[in-house]
């Protein structure tokens, strides 16, 4: 978020965790319709000029909270108008992992994924590896060139969203 109020935009950290929704199923959707948790989400990203991805790499993919809200969130409702909500939305893309490679077998996963929602990724990625140890107790990336690689991608993203 720091970097993203650097370029003069106003950050809003966001965890799925916070958003309750059960593993999309259309028999759900059908019996239950959208759940609460997802309009709640959909509503937030609705308020905002563009979006920073930030996932670590789980088996080459995406966890499978960020894959389900997704699902969830890209699914049209009678109750809201924010089905597109992602259409259009400029989007950077980050990852992170344990080892050293830092999440990039993600990242083309996860670029198909936000194209096909309809965002549009701004150029580059970020990707930090040897996630435990890459950050100062600050938050502050140690690697300075990590570092600047990640200020470069927020620029863009914050330039984007105009």
């Amino acid at each position: 978020g720091l970097a993203v109020a650097r370029y003069g935009g106003k950050p809003t950290m966001i965890d799925l965790a916070d958003y309750e929704a059960p593993l999309y199923n259309a028999d759900i959707e059908d019996s239950d319709g959208i759940p609460q948790g997802v309009l709640d989400f959909r509503r937030l990203v609705a308020t905002h000029d563009a979006l920073c991805l930030a996932t670590p790499e789980y088996n080459g993919g995406m966890t499978p909270i960020l894959l389900n809200m997704f699902c969830w969130a890209s699914r049209p409702s009678p109750t809201d108008d924010f089905g597109a909500v992602f259409q259009g939305k400029p989007v950077a893309l980050m990852a992170s992992s344990p080892g050293r490679l830092g999440g990039v077998r993600v990242i083309p996963r996860l670029r198909d994924a936000v194209c096909e929602l309809g965002m549009v990724p701004v150029p580059g990625f970020a990707s930090v590896g040897n996630a435990a140890q890459a950050f100062s107790e600050n938050g502050d990336l140690g690697d300075e060139q990590l570092a600047q690689g990640l200020n470069g991608l927020v620029q863009r993203l914050v330039n984007r969203a105009g």
